[in-house]
């Protein structure tokens, strides 16, 4: 049955156990950084943010690109759309979808800040918070994912571009 079938690769359990351990730091220290500051950083959706950037770093989705550009623009939408409109349950529901099709539209998918919206209208939270709060978490989660796989057993992240250099033609072809 295609439908149970499990398509992730058997991993090793030091692996496993480090990506938990990252996850841990890092939500550890923005929930530290949210009770020093007064800021609401600890939100839902960076749990789920953690599990790219720890778990599955490789991912397109894990890229401090996707996960800035993505955090970025679902601020910004609810922001604008719960700034301009009656903030009601609808209202929040239309800006996940905005939110979805422009992190599509601009290659910064990161799942995670579809869930902002939600976050903003659910918390009520003012645009300059919302910002601080999104923008501040994600960087500190993107920080912590930088050093952490840089410790052994390492990887690579973020991931880096791989530049196509041109083949030389044979003159008789």
């Amino acid at each position: 049955m295609d439908f149970i079938h499990r398509h992730e690769p058997e991993g090793e359990t030091l692996a496993h156990i480090k990506s938990g351990t990252g996850a841990l730091i890092g939500m550890t220290l923005v929930g530290a950084l949210a009770a020093l500051t007064g800021l609401p950083l600890l939100l839902a959706p960076f749990g789920a943010t953690a599990v790219l950037l720890f778990g599955q770093p490789e991912s397109p989705l894990a890229q401090p690109a996707n996960v800035f550009g993505g955090y970025l623009l679902a601020a910004l939408v609810s922001s604008l759309m719960l700034g301009l409109l009656t903030p009601t349950w609808w209202v929040a529901t239309f800006a996940v979808g905005v939110v979805i099709a422009l992190m599509l539209a601009l290659r910064v998918t990161h799942p995670p800040a579809g869930a902002v919206p939600l976050v903003a209208l659910s918390n009520g939270l003012q645009a300059e918070m919302l910002f601080a709060a999104t923008l501040g978490g994600a960087g500190l989660l993107v920080l912590v994912a930088v050093v952490h796989h840089w410790l052994p057993p390492r990887r690579v992240y973020p991931r880096r571009r791989t530049i196509a250099v041109p083949q030389a033609v044979p003159e008789d072809a």
